[in-house]
């Protein structure tokens, strides 16, 4: 099959976007690319279709667990075998999940990039037969991208066990980044196959406004159909969800502090139209292909360009006229200030965060490692008096010198840890005769589950006690109300893992080179933003397609810069009609002699404003001697 009629059969697309089918066809020749698509330009299909006209399976890293589930579950829809590992997995599952992808006949196996340097991993991916390796959200490898993570320079190492072309996808990558992705994933030869960035049905609006929530509200109230707006803060969210729905908005709020049934719910109904307006943080978007989404507004400034261009083109996707608002004011702008003492605490205070963690889940020195820790980031602060978002910044910055890996919205195992002693454990009288099966299957099965708590794979557990999953849980609730066992019901949380033994003081390094790279790098990005907001003269979107180096852009049109511009052109127009007129007048028709009746006679028989017009620029042109002044 042709790769049109591989889009076709499975996908029901007559052709391909823009770049797609290079893309694909590079893909096909056995090259290592890099493949920078805007937001919404279709990066899946870019590797899905080779891969399906390949033999073997094709290795997908995502840092994106939810997105993951569902690109698995699209593919199983259509016929395609597919599966996942992620972060929230028991040892069992994931070794079952890795035996199909080494023995059975899946197309594609999807990892969260933590997974790649696991000894389980890297034994059994020897046995499989490799199509492609893929590294979705590519520029998470570059120390010089907005959203750098150590975990996906596995990658780079994985290319050492598995000799495969690398299909490499970002949607914002500056040349710079580009550059030290290819780099990073040893790139036989570089090849970038990179999209045009215009979104020419987008029109980018700066609005500089005290009242931000009338501007908001005008907006929804002006712009029909389907709408996002971004904010900082999971109050906020709240907050402005509650305004709009006040003055009869349909709308609802969105945070990562949601439930997962919850967001799942909300997310359908927006898709769906029963929410016309999300309002939302960054976590929202992600893999949503909405394509009718008339608005996208942000109610604070991003930190970065490539946050921005990003989120707003979620915007359009359709094709059809779409608005993405940008309100700000002066708090937004010494934000963006003060933003660099928050995001980047000093060094010193960091490593404390890195010993408080430790020390919040009783984990003494040299020991810890492998340790997956519930991580309640508001209960933490609270018990050491610690201000939210600094401590946040502390613990991302302590994920990228690699000391541990934290992950949102995970999905945790079921954990059992048996606290009675294996001789009091025989003299035991319990009420129901499986009770005591489970005891001895917990006992056989599980190493260390006298010492701490470990994941339990709950399906094996049950089919091995002829049980089901419901029954099963109702049993090992059983077993800790008899203070046998401590029972930690499955969750869906964020997950600290960590990487090592806990460090002693002034062991933990925590790379002050890097520190101060990251710290100039984002500098750089907040002063790219600030730049983007107060420009009054570029296109918006001709700054944008700079930024990301395509200089060599036209002016949208569409944009409040060149749209002011055009009025200014005209208004510059009219003016130089007026002048002629006005100089044609004195000059030649009356000779240099006139008076103002004169003026107002021959121009003002229109309108009262016709007239004052003329005799406006009737002063400037005396000003400058353009004209003789008029006789008394």
């Amino acid at each position: 099959m042709t790769p049109s009629e591989v889009l076709k059969k499975y996908w029901g697309y007559d052709s391909f976007r823009p770049k797609q089918e290079d893309i694909v066809r590079t893909a096909l020749e056995g090259k290592d690319l890099l493949a920078i698509l805007p937001t919404g330009g279709g990066k899946s299909v870019c590797f899905q279709v080779p891969a399906l006209m390949k033999e073997g399976i094709a290795i997908v890293v995502t840092p994106l667990i939810a997105l993951m589930k569902d690109q698995v579950q699209n593919l199983n829809d259509r016929g395609i075998k597919a599966l996942c590992v992620n972060a929230g997995m028991g040892r069992r599952e994931v070794e079952l999940t890795l035996n199909n992808a080494a023995y059975g006949d899946f197309k594609f196996l999807y990892v969260s990039p933590e997974r790649l340097g696991t000894q389980m991993f890297r034994s059994f991916v020897t046995d499989m037969n490799v199509s492609y390796i893929v590294v979705d959200e590519a520029h998470c490898i570059s120390q010089w991208g907005y959203d750098f993570r150590p975990d996906y320079l596995q990658i780079g190492r994985l290319r050492e066990l598995v000799d495969v072309p690398v299909i490499a996808l970002t949607a914002t990558a500056t040349p710079k980044v580009a550059e030290d992705i290819m780099d990073r994933l040893g790139f036989a030869e570089k090849c970038l196959i990179k999209s045009g960035f215009e979104r020419p049905n987008l029109s980018y609006i700066v609005r500089r406004c005290e009242d931000k929530l009338g501007q908001m509200l005008n907006i929804c109230n002006s712009v029909a159909g389907t709408g996002i707006v971004y904010v900082r803060s999971r109050r906020k969210t709240e907050e402005l969800a509650s305004f709009l729905s006040a003055n009869g908005i349909s709308s609802s709020f969105y945070h990562a502090g949601l439930g997962p049934d919850t967001r799942a719910d909300r997310q359908e109904r927006w898709k769906k139209d029963d929410i016309r307006v999300m309002v939302c943080t960054n976590a929202f978007g992600m893999g949503i292909d909405k394509p009718d989404v008339r608005f996208v507004i942000h109610f604070d400034v991003p930190d970065s360009p490539e946050a921005y261009f990003q989120e707003a083109g979620r915007g359009g996707r359709d094709g059809k006229r779409s608005f993405a608002v940008l309100l700000w004011n002066g708090t937004d702008t010494r934000r963006l200030q003060q933003i660099a003492s928050v995001s980047f605490p000093s060094l010193e205070y960091i490593e404390d965060i890195y010993h408080k963690v430790h020390i919040f889940y009783d984990i003494p020195y040299e020991s810890g490692a492998g340790r997956q820790l519930k991580f309640d980031l508001e209960e933490f602060c609270r018990h050491f008096r610690l201000q939210r978002q600094t401590a946040y910044y502390a613990i991302v910055y302590i994920e990228r010198t690699g000391h541990w890996t934290l992950s949102e919205d995970v999905d945790i195992s079921t954990k059992v840890q048996i606290t009675a002693s294996r001789n009091d454990l025989y003299d035991v009288e319990l009420p129901d005769p499986r009770l005591a099966g489970l005891l001895e299957l917990l006992m056989r099965k599980y190493t260390g589950v006298f010492s701490y708590p470990v994941p339990v794979d709950e399906d094996y557990l049950a089919g091995r006690l002829n049980v089901s999953v419901p029954v099963l849980r109702q049993l090992l609730y059983k077993l800790s109300l008899e203070h046998l066992i401590r029972y930690i019901p499955c969750d869906h949380a964020t997950v600290l893992f960590l990487h090592h033994d806990r460090l002693r003081p002034k062991n933990v390094n925590l790379d002050p080179d890097r520190y101060v790279l990251l710290k100039n790098s984002s500098m750089e990005r907040m002063q790219k933003m600030t730049d983007y907001i107060s420009e009054e003269d570029i296109c918006r979107s001709a700054y944008l397609l700079d930024y990301f180096g395509q200089s060599e852009s036209d002016d949208c049109g569409t944009c409040d810069v060149c749209r002011a511009g055009n009025a200014k052109r005209q208004d510059s127009s009219v003016q130089e009609d007026l002048e002629k007129n006005l100089s044609d007048f004195i000059n030649k028709d009356m000779g240099g002699t006139y008076s103002l009746e004169d003026v107002a006679r021959r121009f003002g028989s229109a309108t009262a404003d016709t007239s004052r017009d003329y005799l406006q620029v009737l002063r400037k042109m005396i000003d400058r001697g353009a004209v003789p002044a008029p006789d008394a």
